[in-house]
């Protein structure tokens, strides 16, 4: 997190998904997004993306929700995360809509 993510975005080497912004949770790109759930683990970032067409050419999605699209957003990827046991995913989106 950093206040202002396109200033750095392009000095990002090594990434199977960038997620830009408070307003965009690991939940949006697993679930509403696009990018495939299935990202490198264990630094293989370095020279692969998620899993997919180009899985043998490395790749970076760059994801970006504003408040509202994560709103208008929130049930859907709340109720896929908990329905997957990943309430940790669910609570990254609940989290940005607490008082």
């Amino acid at each position: 997190m950093t206040i202002n993510p396109k200033r750095i975005v392009d000095k990002i080497e090594n990434a199977g998904a960038i997620f830009l912004g408070k307003w965009t949770p690991e939940a949006v790109g697993d679930y509403i997004a696009g990018p495939n759930h299935t990202l490198p683990t264990s630094g293989n970032a370095r020279f692969s993306g998620a899993l997919g067409v180009e899985t043998f050419m490395k790749n970076s999605s760059i994801i970006e929700f504003t408040q509202q699209s994560l709103q208008e957003n929130s049930e859907d990827i709340i109720n896929l995360a908990t329905s997957e046991g990943l309430y940790s995913h669910a609570d990254s989106v609940k989290v940005r809509f607490e008082d």
